[in-house]
């Protein structure tokens, strides 16, 4: 998975469980749905990848009776970052 992740231009410090590809961009980690259905409606140029950093508790497949609030990043072409979705 490492070298997927490094192949996508996902950072170690934004690096989830898992990583897939839909439609030109890569997502990482426990990212809602929706958010990603935002994302594919949205289809920011500058964005090559959403990821949601870790395991956090009542991320989807994380649903452990706890909600701990978490950060959807959206990884930009020049290498920054910024907040895509909040939860």
């Amino acid at each position: 998975m490492a070298k997927l992740r490094e192949q996508a231009g996902i950072p170690d410090d934004a690096a989830g469980c898992h990583t897939a590809f839909v439609d030109g961009y890569a997502v990482e980690g426990h990212v809602p749905a929706d958010v990603i259905h935002d994302l594919l409606r949205r289809r920011p140029p500058d964005v090559t990848a959403i990821a949601v950093p870790g395991m956090p508790h009542g991320s989807p497949g994380m649903e452990t009776g706890r909600h701990d609030p978490y950060t959807v990043v959206a990884l930009h072409r020049d290498g920054t970052r910024s907040e895509f979705a909040h939860r």
